[in-house]
């Protein structure tokens, strides 16, 4: 009777829903520490051991849900539960920022997961030459997917937007300034054209725009005056030689006669210039023009600048290629129709044709 009162009564009864709610915790506890092995693992295990890289782009305004689908369509993503838990870990699920990301496929997930906290995008390298005109610097970076060439080019006469530059010129070209740049694809276009003509006033000094100002050129003239240099030689030792010719030339009215002048504003030029293009008539023509065109040719870099500033102290007033990338100079027309007729081999009805154009 007494024991059957025992049987009956609640003490049973919660002990044995003491020893279930045990088992449970029991069973859940050994569930949470094997699924934190099992994500330890993952967590520490290459994603592919092939060593590929993997190139990602995440939009701007991405939200977590989209950044992991975009990786797991990249192959990086093997388990999206325990990635998921990962990111929460890392608190990473609002913290990516957007870009072009580059990941090898023999990292972790967490280091993927670090990467992307970290907004490591992927830089590019872009090497801009001297004397490259505006539209062969957007062939470059467009190449390199980096702008919308178009945009690039409508921005290059944009007048407010050059204003905000410190340009006052109706074009960009010349203030592009040559060197190595490391952009990213998160960038805009003006991001980037603002970051090249920046190095430009940063190279340009008050004093070299002093020294321009004391030889009677504005900022503009000097840019203009240097990427006619430029484009005539891209060897340093002689562009100071190059700068006195058309110093000299200047100085006694006489027109400059640069080659290059002559096809500048010629779509996709490319190749020999003939005589027929010296005698074309465009605003940057310097052999029908006199003084220095309109604007510059090119975007020249400092040793073009400053060669401007620094003119050698000779009285050349011409030059020929050597056709080894250096130059002869002669002071006078008689001399320099000699070197021409040494290095060019022409005939003498094109030396005739020389002397007539040379004296107008």
């Amino acid at each position: 009777m007494q024991v059957n009162k025992f049987f009956s009564s609640g003490f049973f009864k919660r002990d044995f829903f003491i020893n279930k709610i045990s088992r449970f915790v029991l069973i859940s506890f050994l569930a949470i520490a094997l699924f934190f092995v099992l994500l330890i693992n993952y967590s520490t295990s290459s994603i592919d051991k092939r060593n590929v890289n993997v190139v990602v782009d995440i939009p701007t305004g991405s939200g977590f849900l989209k950044i992991t689908e975009i990786l797991n369509q990249a192959g990086l993503i093997k388990n999206r539960v325990f990635f998921y838990s990962l990111a929460i870990m890392k608190r990473a699920t609002r913290s990516i920022r957007s870009g072009e990301y580059e990941f090898n496929t023999s990292l972790t997930p967490i280091a993927i997961i670090d990467k992307l906290l970290r907004g490591e995008i992927k830089i590019h390298k872009v090497v801009i030459r001297e004397d490259l005109s505006v539209r062969e610097i957007a062939t470059v970076l467009m190449n390199e997917k980096l702008i919308n060439k178009e945009n690039f080019l409508e921005l290059a006469g944009d007048k407010e937007f050059l204003e905000s530059l410190g340009i006052e010129a109706d074009s960009i070209e010349g203030y592009l300034f040559p060197d190595t740049y490391f952009f990213d694809r998160s960038m805009s276009t003006r991001q980037i054209m603002k970051i090249m003509v920046n190095q430009f006033w940063k190279k340009v000094t008050p004093e070299m725009i002093k020294k321009a100002e004391e030889m009677k050129l504005d900022i503009h003239q000097l840019v203009t005056f240097a990427s006619i240099i430029g484009k005539e030689s891209s060897c340093d030792a002689e562009k100071n030689m190059i700068s006195a010719v058309f110093h000299n030339r200047l100085k006694k009215k006489m027109r400059l006669q640069s080659d290059p002048t002559a096809v500048y504003d010629l779509d996709n030029f490319g190749g020999k210039i003939l005589r027929s293009h010296l005698r074309r008539k465009s605003p940057y023509n310097t052999y029908l023009i006199r003084g220095l065109p309109p604007g510059p040719i090119a975007n020249p870099g400092l040793s073009s600048l400053k060669a401007v500033l620094y003119p050698a102290p000779v009285k050349h007033l011409y030059f020929v290629s050597k056709n080894n990338g250096s130059h002869f100079f002669s002071a006078s027309l008689m001399e320099h129709i000699k070197a021409v007729n040494r290095y060019r081999c022409i005939n003498n009805e094109s030396i005739r044709q020389l002397n007539v154009s040379q004296q107008k």
